[in-house]
């Protein structure tokens, strides 16, 4: 009963207020291209890679500019690209998932969240999931599915171990083309009129940064606000609505 009530709040506070979008910017830390991303408003969030060329350094600018910084976690997956330094595996005991982790963290220092790089596999897994999940829990970071699979377990064994959790609900160039990225953009957009928020992934493509410095411009004209992820999470509005992830999985599993 308690339950159903604090929905109802959080479902008549939602339809109070603005359409909310967070928005990730996946895969930083490989490239000075990246860069370029950093003329983004500061609410879009940064999933920097560990172990990268300018993962520490990209992590201490996107922390000055108050921009919130994610560790962009490699896990392992399904299509058997498992090679990087420091991907999580489902062979690995818990202490050395743990030990795995603090060494990626060490890498990029300001982060407040984690999301998953690949990892259709091991996010199927309960196991590996709740050790991962136990530690984020202790260290107070949030996580972000990033739903890579269909069967993912990962967000509810998250917010079973009281991680602050969501997933992602459009991947916005998956499929890199002008005409694609501004369906998948578009997409974001209604379902967050739809269930209240959506949360979109997008890379440090130009062409993707170029188009999305033009229209979050323009997202007060829809009605929609950009927020930062740990706004929208602990609003706790993720808990009350569930905007669905594309209903297939997006070739190539990753």
């Amino acid at each position: 009963m308690r339950l159903l009530l604090i929905s109802c709040l959080l479902c008549i506070s939602c339809s109070a207020r603005a359409a909310q979008i967070a928005l990730i910017i996946d895969d930083m830390g490989n490239n000075k291209q990246d860069a370029l991303a950093f003329a983004l408003p500061e609410n879009v969030a940064f999933a920097i890679l560990p172990n990268k060329p300018l993962s520490t350094t990209f992590s201490n600018r996107a922390a000055a500019q108050q921009r919130e910084v994610m560790l962009h976690m490699p896990m392992e997956s399904l299509a058997g690209n498992n090679q990087e330094k420091n991907v999580l595996l489902s062979s690995m005991p818990p202490h050395q998932i743990v030990r795995v982790l603090i060494a990626a963290l060490s890498t990029v220092p300001d982060a407040v969240g984690v999301n998953n790089h690949m990892g259709s596999r091991l996010t199927q897994l309960s196991l590996p999931m709740s050790v991962t999940m136990e530690f984020l829990s202790e260290q107070g970071l949030f996580f972000v599915d990033s739903r890579t699979t269909r069967y993912s377990k990962a967000e509810i064994i998250a917010k079973k171990n009281g991680v602050l959790s969501t997933k992602r609900n459009v991947f916005i160039d998956h499929t890199p083309n002008p005409e694609q990225i501004d369906k998948q953009f578009h997409r974001l957009l209604s379902l967050s009129k739809k269930y209240g928020y959506a949360v979109g992934i997008a890379h440090p493509y130009p062409q993707t940064l170029e188009y999305l410095k033009v229209h979050l411009a323009t997202l007060q004209q829809h009605g929609i606000q950009l927020v930062k992820l740990s706004d929208l999470l602990s609003s706790g509005v993720t808990y009350a609505y569930h905007p669905k992830a594309e209903s297939k999985p997006i070739p190539p599993v990753f």
